[in-house]
């Protein structure tokens, strides 16, 4: 009797492994999916192509389906399967990933209508800083996603930090709308148009950085929403010394 409790415990946890792992898998390609999507947006933008800004919108629907059907997803495991402890907060933070993933696309898509208004204007004066700051956020959200697939901590921590020089160049951008404004007012509307897409792409950028909160959650088991970036760097010391403190112990356990 007590081995048929254990052969049905370990099916158990195996198919709650499987059932994680395939969700997460599923995660990774929502990811590269987003990624996509801000990829395409700007290239419709600075190459003023409508038809492949038109596929950008249409295609949001992609990502909306992919959101619903991985939180439902996780519904079912955590109704039918329990999990706890880390399992637990691995499908927690799975959920909070996947919401940011879709507001990512939302605002790709938002980049893709505004290719489709400015196609009979030329490009604005000062577009390759605004390429400059998608680059930079595309690599976050790349490197948060890695972070997320190795279940990395302090990459995650690496990335968050990145969040601040995406703010600043941010902040100059705008700098450099507001003279352009100034010097001459027939590139206000252009303007307008520009600053509208760098307010999304430094959205995005929150959003890369909100999804290695989270990885640092899932491995720590703290909550860092709402700290600061030096808080954040002691939780995840704190991991790394308690990973060295039990090494020592697992040497010395080895025969």
């Amino acid at each position: 009797m007590h081995m048929d409790k254990v052969d049905v415990t370990h099916h158990i946890s195996s198919q709650l492994n499987e059932a994680l792992e395939h969700v997460r898998g599923r995660v990774l390609r929502m990811g590269g999916v987003v990624e996509q999507q801000i990829a395409r947006a700007m290239r419709a933008l600075t190459e003023t192509d409508v038809v492949l800004a038109e596929e950008v919108v249409s295609n949001d629907y992609q990502v909306n389906s992919l959101e619903v059907s991985l939180d439902e997803e996780c519904t079912q495991i955590l109704a039918r399967r329990q999990p706890a402890a880390g399992d637990l907060r691995l499908v927690v933070a799975i959920i909070k990933t996947i919401t940011d993933l879709e507001r990512i696309g939302d605002e790709a898509e938002k980049i893709a209508r505004t290719a489709i208004a400015i196609t009979d204007r030329r490009p604005a004066p000062n577009s390759a800083s605004l390429e400059s700051l998608a680059n930079h956020v595309r690599g976050m959200l790349r490197d948060a996603l890695d972070a997320f697939a190795r279940l990395d901590a302090e990459a995650a921590l690496a990335v968050a930090r990145e969040d601040a020089r995406v703010d600043h160049e941010y902040e100059m951008l705008m700098r450099q709308c507001i003279t352009y404004m100034m010097e001459d007012q027939r590139t206000i509307r252009d303007m307008i148009d520009l600053m509208w897409c760098a307010r999304a792409l430094e959205r995005i950028g929150d959003h890369a950085s909100n999804i290695c909160e989270y990885v640092i959650y899932l491995v720590q088991g703290k909550d860092v929403r709402h700290t600061t970036l030096d808080e954040m760097a002691q939780v995840v010391r704190a991991e790394r010394a308690g990973n060295t403190a039990a090494a020592p112990q697992d040497d010395a356990d080895t025969p």
